[in-house]
């Protein structure tokens, strides 16, 4: 991998950002597929490609990207659209600053079919495109398009992510108490330790969703905590109260290792600790926290939306 800061982007270097796009339980790759949507969108453009850039920091979407980079020979930039796991194309910080949406470049997983998108449409079109196709071709697709130019990178997107997120693999390995290491490094909190009790998940509408409940365990017995899910966890309730929301990061990792479990994988029986990790900061103005309620408003997880953290901007 060859990964380059931000600044290292000149002013008109075309940058794309890169996703798998579908439900996270039935997410699939081939990279050599992958690696020739990038060729596709240079001919699209007529140009060539300088950087890759993650749409989002998930886990499997962001190595997606990285790798089609690699594959490709270009750098990554270390940054993203979001600073943390986004279900919709259209939750970036991009979709802030009015970058473009157009070309989009769609495909299934082995990219047999492809769907090329001209004409100029909005991030929520594209989400809209991008999940209908995901629905039709196995849960899951590939998406790519030309977001930013250099300039654009510097000043639209959270940066230094992957070296951030670098850093925390090293801590996890290293840390004799990672789960505390990883609360000092994202100036985090723990909401809850136990054991999950009840587990229900379903693929539908080209999403996973999860809901489960989990028994207090030391710090928390004698408490319950309920978390949902739609592909990320985007609410948790510690006795039926609202304590933590989307777009701070609700994450739940082994109470031992503090590797982090993601929604689709945890098991009835699993022991976990659940954090709340702040936001970046885009994410609590104004119209960050308007594009959050729409989403989870939409979800149904919430009657109305409430923000656990301040706003940041009027």
């Amino acid at each position: 991998m060859h990964l380059i800061d931000a600044a290292e982007v000149s002013n008109d270097g075309i940058v794309v950002s890169f996703a798998c796009v579908g439900a996270t339980a039935n997410v699939a790759y081939h990279g050599d597929a992958a690696a020739k949507m990038l060729k596709v969108l240079e001919e699209l453009i007529g140009k060539k490609v300088f950087a890759v850039i993650p749409l989002d920091l998930g886990g499997f979407s962001t190595l997606a990207a990285v790798d089609v980079a690699a594959r490709c020979g270009v750098p990554v930039v270390d940054a993203d659209g979001a600073g943390r796991a986004v279900s919709e194309l259209h939750i970036q910080v991009y979709a802030m600053k009015n970058a473009a949406s157009t070309p989009v470049v769609v495909a299934d997983i082995d990219a047999e079919n492809i769907q090329c998108f001209k004409e100029k449409i909005d991030s929520r079109s594209a989400e809209q495109v991008s999940r209908a196709l995901a629905v039709k071709l196995r849960q899951s697709v590939y998406v790519a398009r030309p977001v930013l130019t250099g300039k654009r990178v510097r000043t639209s997107s959270v940066v230094n992510t992957l070296s951030s997120s670098i850093r925390m693999g090293t801590l996890l390995r290293k840390a004799v108490d990672p789960v505390r290491a990883i609360l000092t490094e994202t100036n985090g909190s723990a909401l809850f330790e136990g054991v999950v009790n009840n587990l229900n998940r379903e693929t539908r509408a080209g999403f996973t969703w999860t809901t489960l409940t989990m028994e207090g365990l030391r710090d928390s017995a004698g408490s319950t905590l309920q978390l949902k899910a739609r592909n990320e966890f985007l609410a948790a309730f510690k006795n039926e109260t609202l304590v933590a929301t989307a777009p701070d990061i609700i994450t739940a990792v082994s109470s031992e290792t503090g590797k982090c479990v993601p929604a689709e994988k945890i098991t009835k029986d699993s022991r976990l600790t659940v954090l709340a990790i702040p936001a970046p900061k885009q994410w609590r103005s104004r119209r960050g926290l308007e594009l959050w309620r729409e989403v989870i408003e939409r979800t149904g997880f919430l009657k109305e939306y409430a923000s656990i953290g301040k706003s940041v901007e009027k």
